[in-house]
């Protein structure tokens, strides 16, 4: 009886190992995204400040059309795109490290499959402003494309399009 005791005592323990296998496998996967998700937001971050210091005044632009310049209502779009950008950026990297603080605590993996979700989301609600804010540098720096500047139109189409093909590579 001491021998079966011991017997169904092991079993348990291998079984109780290979569960806690699988959960340091599935946590270290999770700490693995949320770290990514925190490194990527402070390139994006540093894309946004750099966003930010183009915002010049509209002499700076090389449209020779005066009605097809930028004016300060694309300037005031570029800045509230910037810090749209920023405040995702910030919120997706601050919630990831909330998630990576709290992984060592024993949690429901279906929750911690949702709470990855926020970051990421907040990533790419930020890359979209990132984006949008980027249309704005164009239109500053080269006209409206409300007046079919040629060169603006093609740079922002270029833009979308690597946008659309770094999507593909990374997904």
């Amino acid at each position: 009886m001491a021998d079966s005791d011991i017997e169904t005592s092991s079993n348990h323990n291998s079984n109780n190992s290979v569960s806690n296998t699988s959960t340091a496998s599935t946590t270290s996967v999770h700490i693995s995204a949320l770290d990514g998700i925190v490194n990527a937001n402070s390139l994006f971050t540093v894309a946004v400040f750099i966003g930010i210091s183009f915002d010049q005044p509209s002499d700076l632009t090389l449209t020779n059309h005066t009605e097809c310049n930028a004016g300060l209502d694309v300037e005031r779009d570029l800045v509230v795109f910037e810090v749209i950008s920023f405040a995702f950026f910030l919120f997706s990297s601050l919630v990831a490290q909330g998630l990576k603080l709290t992984i060592n605590l024993d949690i429901d993996c279906g929750l911690l499959r949702l709470g990855v979700v926020g970051p990421a989301g907040g990533s790419i609600l930020g890359c979209v402003f990132l984006l949008l804010s980027m249309v704005e540098v164009i239109q500053l720096r080269l006209g409206l494309l409300s007046c079919g500047s040629s060169l603006a139109i093609h740079t922002v189409c270029r833009c979308l399009w690597s946008w659309y093909l770094l999507l593909l590579v990374f997904d």
